[in-house]
C-alpha cells in the first residue's frame, strides 16, 4: 500500500521539475515555447485565462467569469464568491499593463471590507500560480551558477562559506530571467524572434539586468576567463559547467512575494532583505559589500519573476511610498551603489482604513504629500455579495467543509442547492455527539437576511420590496402569477451603495454557530424536534444577536431589524410551496402531458394539424385541452365551454398564457436555422410555471375531506391522517426533510393554512 503512494508522489514530481539545461538549450525551448519566457504580469495575465471562463448571474446578469477565482487547483477551497466584475476588472487591468498601454506604472488596489473574499484572493492567486507553475505551459525559470574550476574562490554562499566543489551550485535568490544573463543587443534579437512566433497582441518583454548575487557569479567568471585570453567569452560563462536554467515552482518566497500585517523590520528589510554582517567579513570583498551576503527574504525579492502581495497595505503604509518607482522604473537598491532590477506585479489589499490614511492629506491639494503614491493606485474595490445564492454557498462553507463551487445548467438546479439542509455533528458539555439539523431553507433564510441587509432601497420599482430585489439579482427575473418579469423590465437602477455595508458573513456564521451549541425548547413524543435549528429560529437570533455586536452602528441595528418582516414571510412562501408540492405529488402533470397539450394548443391557435400516434395527421383535440385545463390546471370547469368549444377567457388563456409564452421563448433562443418545431415545450420556464404550481384550491379540489387544522393530531383513519403521511414522505424524498424537520415545517405551514381555510 504505501509503495502505491511512494510511486504517486514520484510521478507527481516527475511532471513538476525537469532536469536542468544549458542556456542555448533553454533558448531553443523558449522559442519552441514562447510562454515560458513571459514577463510577470503576462505571465499571471496567462495562469488566470489557462482556466477558461462561465457564465454567471450576479445582480440579474450574465457575466463571464475566469474559473481561476473559482480555485479549481485547490478544489475551490479559496474560491472568490461572486465579485465577478471586480475580478474582470482586475484582469483588464493586467492585460493592459502587460502589454504596455499606459498602466505599467500602476499598482493594483484591491480594496473592501472585511470579510468579502480579499484574503480569498491572495490564497487563490498563490494556488492557482503554483500549479500553473507546474504544467508544461506555465514552467518557470531562472539560473544556477557555479564558479568552481575558474580559479581560486571563496565559495558562494547565502550563510555559509564552503569549500569550492563542481556540483556546489547556487541558484539565483530572486528568481531571475535566463535572458538577462545575455548582453541586452542580443536579447532583443532572442525576444524579437520568440514574440515572431506568438500569435498575440502582448509581446513579451524581458528587461533588467541579472540580480547582484547572479552578477558577481557572472563578474567573476568573466574576469578569470578574459585574464586567461579566453576568445569566445560569453560562451566560457555560460558554459553548462557554469551556469544552468533550471525550473522552479511559484510560491511564497519564489516567485510569489506576500508582506503580512505582522511582518515588522526597516523598510528596506520588509521591501528587499538585509545585509549579513557576520557574511560581509567571510567574504573578504576587499572592504565592498558582496551582494552574496545579502538576505534576499524581503517581498520584492521573493516576488520578483511573478506577483508581489501586500496584505493588511494600512499596516504597511510607509512602505507604499518606497515602492512608487518599481512599477515604472522596475528597480531597488539592497544598498546606494548596488542596485536589483525588479519585474513583478504587484498588488495590494486593504481594509477601508487604508483610504482613510492616504486621505488624511486631502485637503492640501497639491502640497498632498501623498499625491504621487494615490495617483499611481489603480483602486478595485470589493463589496458584500448581493446574490442570495452565493451568500447560501459561502455560509454552507463557513458551516461545513465543503469546497466546491456551485455550478448548474438552470436556475431550478441552483435553487435545490439554495434551499438544501446542513446536518452537523455536536458535540455537547457532557462530551456527546448529537446530529444537529438545519433544514431546507434554514441557512436560505440566513443568507436572504444578509443580502436584503446589504441593498439600498432607493431605487425599489413601486411595488417591490428589497426581498424582490434579492430574487431579482440572483435569478434576473421575477415570477408574478403567470407573467415572468425581466430585470430590464423592472428598472433597477445601478446602485453604487448595494453590498458596501451590511451583515457579514463571519456574523452569520457566529450566530448559527452558538444555535447549534444550544439547547432547543422542543419536544415530541416521538421525534428528536430538539435537534432541529428551523428558519425562523435562524433569522431570530440573527436579529436579536444584532444589539450586541460592536461591528454594527446603532442606526444599522434599527434598519437590519426593520428588515426582518419581509425575509420571514420570502422563507415561508418557499416552506408553504414544499408542503404544497409534497400534498400535490401525485397529482403532477408528466411532461409528456403537459407536452402534448402544448403541442394541441399551439395547433389550434395557428390552424395546423397534430401527429397521434400512429403517426396519422389529425386536428388538435379539444376533449385533450379541456380535460388538462380543468383538471390538471384547474383554471376552468365546464361553465367555461360549450361541450368542447372553449369560451372566450378559455381561448385568451391559450393565446397569452401559452402560445404567446412559448414564441417568445422561442424568439430569445432562435438561430440562424431557427423553426418552430424546433422548439421543446418542457424547456420553457414560462409555461413549466404556469402548468407546474399548485395552490391551496387545487388541494381543496383533490381532498374534499381535508381538515388543516387536524394536522398537528389528526384521527386516524381520516383523510388528513393518510395525507399527512404520505406528505410528510414526500417531503423528506423530494427535498431532503428529515422526520422531525418534515413535521415542523408542515405544522408551521398548516397553522397559517388553518386561519383562512374556511
Amino acid at each position: 500500500m504505501s509503495d502505491e503512494f511512494l510511486r504517486a508522489a514520484d510521478d507527481a514530481l516527475r511532471e513538476t521539475y525537469e532536469p536542468p539545461m544549458s542556456l542555448g538549450e533553454y533558448v531553443d525551448h523558449v522559442i519552441e515555447h514562447p510562454t515560458t519566457a513571459s514577463h510577470a504580469s503576462k505571465y499571471l495575465l496567462e495562469a488566470i485565462e489557462a482556466a477558461g471562463t462561465r457564465t454567471v448571474v450576479e445582480q440579474g446578469e450574465e457575466k463571464q467569469r475566469h474559473r481561476f477565482f473559482d480555485d479549481p487547483s485547490n478544489d475551490g477551497e479559496h474560491a472568490i464568491l461572486g465579485n465577478t466584475e471586480v475580478l474582470n476588472a482586475f484582469v483588464d487591468d493586467l492585460r493592459s499593463i502587460a502589454a504596455g498601454r499606459g498602466k505599467e506604472e500602476k499598482i493594483v488596489w484591491l480594496d473592501g471590507p472585511t470579510a468579502t473574499g480579499k484574503s480569498e484572493l491572495k490564497r487563490c492567486l498563490i494556488n492557482g500560480l503554483r500549479e500553473y507553475s507546474k504544467t508544461p505551459e506555465g514552467r518557470r525559470y531562472t539560473v544556477e551558477w557555479n564558479i568552481a574550476g575558474a580559479g581560486e574562490v571563496t565559495g558562494m554562499t547565502y550563510g555559509e562559506v564552503v569549500e569550492p566543489d563542481e556540483d556546489d551550485w547556487y541558484v539565483s535568490p530572486v528568481q531571475v530571467h535566463p535572458l538577462t544573463v545575455f548582453p541586452e543587443s542580443v536579447r532583443e534579437q532572442i525576444l524579437e524572434r520568440i514574440n515572431a512566433s506568438v500569435d498575440d497582441h502582448t509581446p513579451i518583454r524581458v528587461v533588467g539586468r541579472l540580480d547582484p548575487f547572479s552578477r558577481e557569479a557572472y563578474d567573476y567568471l568573466e574576469e578569470r576567463y578574459r585574464r586567461r585570453g579566453t576568445d569566445d567569452l560569453f560562451s566560457a560563462i555560460a558554459d553548462p559547467q557554469h551556469l544552468r536554467v533550471k525550473n522552479y515552482v511559484a510560491d511564497v518566497g519564489q516567485g510569489i512575494g506576500v508582506l503580512h500585517s505582522e511582518d515588522d523590520g526597516s523598510p528596506k528589510e520588509r521591501l528587499v532583505g538585509s545585509w549579513m554582517h557576520g557574511m560581509l567579513q567571510a567574504l573578504d570583498s576587499r572592504g565592498r559589500k558582496n551582494p552574496q551576503a545579502f538576505s534576499y527574504d524581503g517581498v520584492l525579492s521573493q516576488g520578483n519573476g511573478i506577483l508581489t502581495i501586500v496584505e493588511d497595505a494600512a499596516q504597511h503604509a510607509d512602505l507604499l511610498q518606497k515602492l512608487l518607482n518599481v512599477p515604472d522604473e522596475g528597480t531597488v537598491k539592497l544598498d546606494k551603489g548596488i542596485g536589483m532590477d525588479i519585474d513583478t506585479q504587484m498588488v495590494i489589499i486593504s481594509n477601508p482604513d487604508l483610504e482613510a490614511r492616504l486621505n488624511q492629506h486631502a485637503e492640501a491639494g497639491g502640497s498632498d504629500p501623498l499625491k504621487a503614491l494615490k495617483r499611481r493606485l489603480d483602486k478595485h474595490e470589493f463589496t458584500y455579495l448581493t446574490n442570495l445564492s452565493l451568500e447560501a454557498e459561502l455560509i454552507r462553507r463557513e458551516l461545513t467543509n465543503e469546497t466546491q463551487v456551485w455550478e448548474a445548467d438552470s436556475y431550478e438546479e441552483l435553487a435545490a442547492m439554495i434551499r438544501q439542509p446542513v446536518r452537523v455533528a455536536v458535540r455537547g458539555r457532557d462530551g456527546t455527539t448529537r446530529e444537529r439539523e438545519l433544514p431546507p431553507h434554514a441557512v436560505e433564510a440566513a443568507a436572504m437576511y444578509a443580502v436584503v441587509s446589504r441593498l439600498d432601497d432607493d431605487d425599489l420599482p413601486p411595488g417591490l420590496d428589497l426581498v424582490d430585489k434579492a430574487v431579482v439579482f440572483d435569478r434576473g427575473y421575477l415570477q408574478d402569477g403567470d407573467d415572468r418579469r425581466q430585470k430590464d423590465d423592472l428598472e433597477f437602477a445601478a446602485d453604487p451603495h448595494d453590498g458596501k455595508a451590511g451583515i457579514p458573513v463571519t456574523f452569520t456564521r457566529d450566530v448559527i454557530a452558538d444555535l447549534l451549541q444550544e439547547q432547543t425548547d422542543r419536544h415530541h413524543p416521538e421525534l428528536p424536534v430538539e435537534d432541529v435549528i428551523m428558519p425562523r429560529d435562524v433569522l431570530n437570533a440573527m436579529a436579536g444577536s444584532l444589539g450586541n455586536a460592536p461591528v454594527f452602528a446603532p442606526s444599522e441595528r434599527t434598519e437590519y431589524e426593520n428588515r426582518l418582516v419581509p425575509v420571514k414571510n420570502y422563507v415561508f412562501t418557499c416552506q408553504e410551496e414544499d408542503v404544497l408540492a409534497a400534498m400535490m405529488r401525485d397529482k403532477r402533470v408528466d411532461e409528456e402531458t403537459v407536452e402534448e397539450y402544448i403541442e394541441h394548443v399551439y395547433a389550434w391557435a395557428e390552424g395546423e394539424t397534430v401527429e397521434n400516434e400512429r403517426g396519422e395527421t389529425v386536428e388538435p383535440d379539444p376533449l385533450k385541452m379541456k380535460v388538462f385545463e380543468t383538471e390538471h390546471l384547474g383554471r376552468f370547469d365546464d361553465d367555461d365551454y360549450e361541450g368542447t368549444d372553449p369560451s372566450e377567457g378559455v381561448g385568451e388563456f391559450r393565446r397569452e398564457k401559452v402560445v404567446t409564452a412559448m414564441n417568445r421563448h422561442a424568439w430569445h433562443n432562435r438561430d440562424e436555422e431557427f423553426r418552430v418545431g424546433d422548439v421543446n415545450p418542457k424547456e420553457i420556464p414560462v409555461i413549466k410555471t404556469v402548468l407546474g404550481s399548485h395552490d391551496w384550491d387545487d388541494v381543496r379540489r383533490t381532498f374534499e375531506d381535508f381538515e388543516p387544522s387536524l394536522w398537528d393530531d389528526p384521527p386516524s383513519g381520516t383523510q388528513t391522517a393518510r395525507v399527512k403521511e404520505q406528505t410528510l414522505q414526500n417531503m423528506r424524498e423530494l427535498f431532503d426533510y428529515s422526520e422531525a424537520s418534515a413535521e415542523l415545517t408542515s405544522r408551521h405551514v398548516m397553522s397559517q393554512v388553518s386561519y383562512r381555510w374556511d
